[in-house]
């Protein structure tokens, strides 16, 4: 198992009759080991390997009955109750709130939840000018995938970019015209996106 989580019942009580019962009233412990399949740990401490996508699982009850046991219908509950992953996803915890979320198995990490994923339009602050800039998109490419323009070496490798990383997510920003700017004072850096580091840039406070 990837993971193991406290064993639990979710609608305690005494026994069941069906399975659907039982599978909410015995306490089990769920953890997602990819690809769709999951572990599940019985009360007994029997761990059995339920593929949700197939609906089989391998306990008696699945392998000799061809039945939807309890095993599979508690792992489909989980799922569709937020406790854990649907199939092609994965828990990962944002890399800048910490808090736990799914994403899509293949997602590299630093990954960043939606309340912490800068949106079009947002004003920031880059951390290493304190300038302040304007998002345009946050992007699936990383700093060590893309060269800054004019020269031979990655985003991640640039002199104010040491401290991120080179799997860090790349942000496009705008500098933003200043209020009231006349046309002979618009400057290059104001017209051209740049491509940040995510952890480079901050909400303002």
């Amino acid at each position: 198992m990837s993971a193991t989580t406290e064993k639990r019942a979710l609608t305690p009580g005494g026994p069941r009759r069906t399975r659907e019962e039982r599978a909410r009233s015995e306490p089990m412990a769920v953890a997602p080991i990819g690809d769709g399949y999951y572990d599940v740990v019985t009360e007994e401490n029997h761990v059995y390997t339920v593929n949700l996508p197939g609906g089989t699982c391998t306990c008696p009850d699945s392998r000799l009955r061809g039945a939807r046991c309890k095993h599979v219908r508690r792992v489909a509950i989980d799922v569709s109750e937020g406790r854990v992953p649907q199939p092609g996803q994965r828990r990962a915890d944002c890399a800048d709130c910490g808090r736990p979320f799914f994403v899509a198995e293949d997602q590299e990490d630093p990954v960043y939840c939606a309340q912490c994923t800068l949106q079009p339009g947002e004003y920031v602050i880059d951390r290493e000018t304190g300038d302040l800039v304007v998002v345009v998109r946050t992007t699936d490419r990383r700093a060590g995938e893309v060269t800054v323009p004019g020269t031979d070496h990655s985003i991640a490798e640039h002199p104010t970019n040491g401290g991120y990383g080179p799997d860090e997510p790349l942000v496009e920003v705008l500098y933003p015209l200043p209020v009231g700017v006349e046309p002979d004072e618009i400057r290059a850096r104001h017209l051209k996106r740049y491509s940040f580091p995510r952890r480079r840039l901050t909400r303002r406070p």
